[in-house]
């Protein structure tokens, strides 16, 4: 007795197998596609919110030593200004071809005063002066240098955390701040050290 299919057949005649050709033009354009969704996302992530940057030298010893892997945050400087504190890359005022990483000291307005190893600010909430705390420095660390400086409406003092070996605004004098780039956001390497860059609060 002959074996008979019991299921009739359905749906018409069987489409023919996809040429080689369309096989390929279909990879290509979903290929493109990708491509194209990843800029979308990626481009203004790296060039409007986030950019890395790795730290070259000793000046922000220990806080960050040379060859750490960052990105720093363009966004909030976009949308807000720099605060005391922040840990900003910026446009070196002597040669703006190079990047300066600091830590803002001075703020627009105040005038900023070296003297005795202090750091002591003058502004309108202290106009005699106030000593800067700065927990953030090694106890081995000195502010040398004798100077008083004025800072107009669009200007930022920056020191570097390693006071010894940095050159910073007690040498080169204030930052613009059209030369600041972003604030130093997340650490990506090493990872012993943290990823999230805490922002100072200090009681001035």
């Amino acid at each position: 007795m002959s074996e008979q299919n019991s299921f009739p057949p359905v749906g018409g005649p069987i489409p023919p197998e996809p040429s080689l050709r369309q096989e390929l033009g279909a990879f290509v354009w979903e290929t493109i596609k990708i491509v194209a969704i990843s800029l979308v996302i990626i481009f203004p992530i790296r060039y409007y919110l986030l950019q890395p940057f790795f730290v070259k030298g000793a000046s922000m010893e220990s806080n960050f030593e040379d060859g750490d892997y960052i990105f720093i945050d363009e966004i909030s400087y976009t949308l807000g200004e720099p605060r005391r504190g922040d840990v900003i890359v910026f446009h070196y005022p002597l040669d703006k071809s190079q990047f300066f990483i600091k830590r803002v000291i001075g703020m627009p307005g105040e005038t900023v005063e070296i003297r005795d190893n202090k750091v002591i600010i003058h502004n309108l909430a202290h106009p005699d002066g106030q000593v800067l705390p700065e927990p953030y420095l090694d106890a081995n660390q000195q502010t040398l240098g004798e100077m008083r400086i004025k800072l107009d409406d669009n200007e930022y003092f920056v020191l570097g955390d390693n006071r010894l070996k940095s050159s910073d605004s007690r040498r080169w004098g204030a930052v613009n701040r059209s030369l600041i780039t972003g604030r130093a956001f997340i650490r990506l390497w090493p990872w012993t050290d943290g990823i999230k860059i805490p922002h100072i609060t200090y009681p001035i």
